[in-house]
This record gives C-alpha cells, sequence and structure tokens, in this order.
C-alpha cells in the first residue's frame, strides 16, 4: 500500500516538472547561439531548430498553412514561456495545417520548436516589421493559467 501511496504523489511531481519540447526536438535544437543574436541575423541561422515561446498576438489560417505570429518571451526550464514584459521581438510561426484560430488566439502562451526560415516583412501599425520566420516542427499550446512551479523559500529574496 505504501508502494501505491508514493508513486501516487511522486508521479505527478515528476510529470508536472516535464519539458514541453520533446526530448528528440531538444536534441535537434540550437542551444549555443542566443536568442538576441538569433533576431538580430536570422539569415544566418536559416535551417537551423530552435526552440522559443511568448504570447500569441494573431493567428490567420491561409492555403499554406496557420500563421501565429507570437511576442517572444524567455522560456523557464521547462520550455514554457516566462511570466514577464521581457522580449527580443516578434516571431512568426507557420504551421503547415489547419489550427483552430479561436483556440491559438490572442493572449494565449505557446513554445514553438521551430526551423529558420528567415525573415518575413509585414505591416506592424504604421511600420513595416521585420518578424523573425520559422516553419514549426512542433509547436505546444500551454492551458490557460497553466499551474507554476512550487518555490520553497528561505530567507528574504531566495527560493530553490
Amino acid at each position: 500500500m505504501k508502494r501505491y501511496i508514493i508513486l501516487m504523489v511522486i508521479i505527478p511531481l515528476v510529470a508536472g516538472c516535464a519539458h514541453v519540447v520533446s526530448q528528440e526536438l531538444r536534441a535537434r535544437a540550437e542551444t549555443t547561439v542566443p536568442v538576441p543574436e538569433l533576431f538580430n541575423n536570422p539569415e544566418s541561422y536559416k535551417g537551423r531548430v530552435f526552440i522559443l515561446g511568448g504570447t500569441i498576438v494573431t493567428s490567420v489560417n491561409t492555403n499554406e498553412g496557420t500563421y501565429i505570429e507570437v511576442v517572444e518571451k524567455p522560456l523557464d526550464y521547462r520550455g514554457r514561456p516566462e511570466y514577464t514584459d521581457d522580449s527580443r521581438g516578434r516571431f512568426i510561426v507557420l504551421y503547415e495545417g489547419y489550427l483552430e484560430t479561436a483556440t491559438f488566439s490572442q493572449g494565449r502562451e505557446v513554445t514553438v520548436a521551430g526551423e529558420v526560415m528567415g525573415t518575413k516583412a509585414q505591416p506592424l501599425g504604421e511600420v513595416n516589421y521585420s518578424y523573425l520566420f520559422l516553419k514549426s516542427r512542433g509547436l505546444y499550446l500551454l492551458k490557460p493559467g497553466y499551474d507554476l512551479p512550487v518555490h520553497f523559500g528561505i530567507g528574504i529574496w531566495h527560493s530553490f
């Protein structure tokens, strides 16, 4: 009986710490290039896979697939966008297929393992913005209000 109780406690804890991107895609993803460098010079990284995430601004279905515009946010250790205003810019993801735009809607958090295709210039307000352009190799929509990791603190301003 004790084994079952222990398993019932441990399995959810381990599953809650799992990375949202599959191990296979994480193994293929570029980890040595800083994200600001990718945004500053996307043409140099064409064909390479990066893992990025952030908040969806818009999504549109076309004959080519679904285009998703995302405001980039730093990712936490589980591959989820952090709750922050920090961003290195915006990027567009092409998902080759149909996605329900009511589900992939403004304000939802997403993580993508995407192949760099270069840039895509589009209007953003009154300016022509050069978006980092990715083709999706793995797309992960996070549940609204996903659970935050548990932090234990000792002292002031310190947690582990």
